[in-house]
């Protein structure tokens, strides 16, 4: 099979040739690609992938290397490579030069890798598998934005620099939508006087195993680990962004507005875009209580949600809140966000004793909102 060439928007898929022997070494030397690049280390190591595992893999069909060049210059910005396996299904891989990256270019790249691999001018594919470690999170997104569909974990799927890694393993067919499946959320930030709603960073973690293993957040949530470890925290920091790359929620870090210390962590859970739905969820760190501050973050994130997309909110149509019968702080959390009680599950909430209790339900619709809602400074 001959290599062609794809015009891709800004850049284009070419042969790779003897010329990019320097930038290909550069760009193996990046920690990032060591996927793409398992055994580049010198300058013989680059001639010989270029002259010699390039050129073989195109005349024996199942190893098709392309390099991603610039449309203008035709300068080396990366590569991407199909691993041709039996009955029409290829493994991809994929990866830009740092210099390159953050322009959007791997995603028209590989846009076009996929159109060509899946037609009768290429080798006429009837699937594709991708895989890199779990965190790989500007690959996985470019993988979201063809369409890739995330299948799942593969646990010590990968050979990493620290040894095995998790990762992660996604598909596309020849018949899907070359366009992403799910929501990608974010969490937006959101400012009041009492707190900035922010994204999860790593550096809150001490703070997150303070708030998991204060006795009353542990009272009330009994699905926290036990023990609460800072692994833990760190694996709870790290999930947040899984749920808004698989569409399932918006997850914040309540900060306090002077330090930025965290101070609780609040969420939209089981967002359904079918139904316009999802459920407030959250918890305070013992240090923030009797401030306000649980009230006000959730008047934002209410009003984030419920607000238009073309206004800059979540377009939900409703949203829900539950709270034990005892835990009298939260149901007033939930009255004065604008919540209101919407009925009792009985005995569906085990407490940290061991018990079981009723659950308060709230929920609001956003035709329940107006304006002078989003006003009110009622919550001291």
């Amino acid at each position: 099979m001959e290599p062609p060439r794809l015009p891709a928007g800004p850049v284009a898929l070419r042969p790779p040739r003897a010329g990019d022997v320097e930038d290909v070494l550069d760009h193996g030397r990046d920690p990032a690609t060591s996927m793409i690049f398992p055994d580049l280390a010198t300058r013989a190591d680059a001639e010989r992938f270029l002259l010699d595992q390039v050129p073989r893999g195109w005349r024996d069909g199942d190893h098709l290397t392309l390099a991603v060049a610039d449309a203008s210059s035709d300068a080396y910005l990366g590569v991407v490579t199909l691993r041709v396996k039996p009955g029409g299904a290829a493994d991809v891989s994929y990866g830009l030069r740092p210099s390159a990256r953050g322009r959007g270019a791997m995603t028209e790249a590989l846009r076009a890798l996929v159109d060509w691999a899946f037609s009768d001018a290429g080798p006429g594919l009837s699937a594709m598998h991708w895989q890199a470690p779990v965190g790989s999170w500007a690959a996985r997104r470019v993988a979201w934005r063809v369409g890739f569909r995330i299948e799942g974990v593969l646990r010590a799927g990968v050979l990493a620099d620290q040894g095995r890694a998790d990762c992660w393993l996604a598909s596309l067919l020849a018949d899907d939508p070359r366009q992403p499946t799910n929501p990608w959320y974010t969490a937006a930030v959101l400012r009041g006087r009492r707190c900035v709603l922010r994204p999860f960073r790593e550096s809150d973690a001490d703070a997150v195993v303070e708030g998991c293993t204060d006795p009353l957040t542990r009272h009330w949530l009994t699905h926290l680990p036990d023990p609460y470890t800072t692994a833990e925290a760190l694996s709870f920091i790290h999930g947040r962004e899984e749920a808004h790359a698989s569409g399932r929620g918006v997850h914040w870090a309540v900060a306090d507005p002077d330090t930025d210390a965290c101070i609780g962590a609040f969420g939209l859970n089981d967002i359904d875009q079918s139904t316009g739905t999802a459920e407030l969820g959250y918890w305070v760190h013992p240090g923030a209580r009797g401030r306000g501050v649980a009230t006000e973050a959730a008047r934002l994130i209410v009003r984030h949600a419920l607000i238009p997309v073309d206004d800059g909110g979540l377009g939900l149509r409703r949203l829900t809140l539950r709270a034990a019968a005892q835990n009298v702080a939260s149901q007033r959390v939930a009255e004065r966000a604008g919540l209101r009680p919407a009925g009792v599950w009985r005995a569906a909430q085990q407490l940290g004793d061991g018990s079981f209790t009723d659950m308060v339900v709230f929920d609001l619709l956003a035709e329940d909102v107006t304006s002078a809602d989003w006003l009110r400074d009622d919550i001291d």
